[in-house]
């Protein structure tokens, strides 16, 4: 739990300080999950694990909807944080975007099935690593926001710097990519992935550019 005290920003409702708490814990959760699913695909293509952890990731986005459902009604039904609560709600949605990519992501792949070679496999699974770090760093900046404001700046520029370490590694990937002997339609299928992948990064930090806005409306 991280909620612990009433200087939160949630910190009369203790419900409320719970559903989120929750909802934060399944886009990290789902992070995991995808992150697992992408290695293994990377070492054995589709297999049973794979739709393991693709199913999982699933029921995660569909949990963290239902959460995100509720935190907006509960808002609206206590009227709380009024100044903020337009704020609250599209971060929230926002984030819970995230787990739309990753699960939108992870299906592509099952339905598509890239052929990823050996020599952009290490890539590839470094650039996953990093755009989930890069969610998760957004993750405890939008926790920060709600318990201890003071460090949600430090979160931020843990999100900008996992997203340029994601740039640097999928620019490389797709010169890597077209510079290889592969047709056409195969380098442009993997450079789709690249980017699907990347995008985990770029919407991340996205989100935490407007999260950095809502703190100094916060602090005002």
């Amino acid at each position: 739990m991280f909620f612990k005290n009433n200087s939160s920003l949630l910190g009369r409702t203790r419900k409320l300080e719970a559903q989120v708490d929750q909802f934060l814990d399944k886009v990290n959760q789902c992070g995991k999950a995808f992150s697992a699913a992408f290695q293994i695909y990377l070492e054995n293509g589709v297999v049973e694990d794979f739709d393991r952890y693709l199913g999982e990731v699933q029921t995660i986005e569909h949990e963290a909807d239902d959460l995100r459902r509720n935190i907006e009604l509960e808002l609206y039904r206590r009227t709380l944080i009024p100044d903020l609560r337009g704020d609250v709600l599209q971060l929230l949605e926002n984030i819970d975007d995230l787990t739309n990519i990753y699960k939108a992501d992870l299906f592509r792949i099952s339905v598509q099935q890239p052929d990823i070679l050996e020599e952009f496999r290490a890539d590839f699974l470094e650039l996953a690593r990093t755009a989930v770090a890069c969610v998760d760093s957004l993750v405890a900046a939008a926790r920060s926001f709600f318990t201890d404001i003071d460090a949600v700046r430090d979160n931020i520029r843990e999100v900008v710097r996992l997203e340029s370490d994601a740039d640097r590694i999928s620019s490389p990937l797709q010169r890597k990519i077209f510079s290889s002997d592969l047709d056409l339609a195969h380098k442009t299928n993997l450079r789709y992935f690249v980017e699907r992948i990347d995008e985990l990064a770029n919407q991340a930090e996205d989100v935490a550019d407007q999260l950095a806005i809502y703190a100094i409306k916060r602090r005002i």
